[in-house]
């Protein structure tokens, strides 16, 4: 019984320290991202490429479907 719970233990202490140094890098991939995808707006034109619809739909917080050439102008404006 006591083996699980320091396996356990182990585990929960394994996670938090790989949050504390993956979260960091993590954050600094998604603003690199950000950035890399509104100069890839800039430059482009409607209709995107699906990696791009994604990142909009996230962003948005719409289905790619739905989102038209208005809501990505806005969310330039707001960039």
């Amino acid at each position: 019984m006591g083996a699980r719970r320091i396996r356990r233990e182990q585990r929960q202490v394994d996670m938090a320290t790989s949050r504390r140094e993956n979260g960091m890098r993590k954050t600094k991939e998604r603003e690199r991202r950000d950035a890399r995808m509104v100069e890839i707006l800039k430059k482009g034109k409607y209709p995107y490429t699906p990696s791009i619809r994604s990142w909009l739909s996230v962003q948005l917080d719409k289905p790619a479907a739905e989102i038209a050439q208005e809501d990505v102008q806005k969310l330039l404006a707001a960039k």
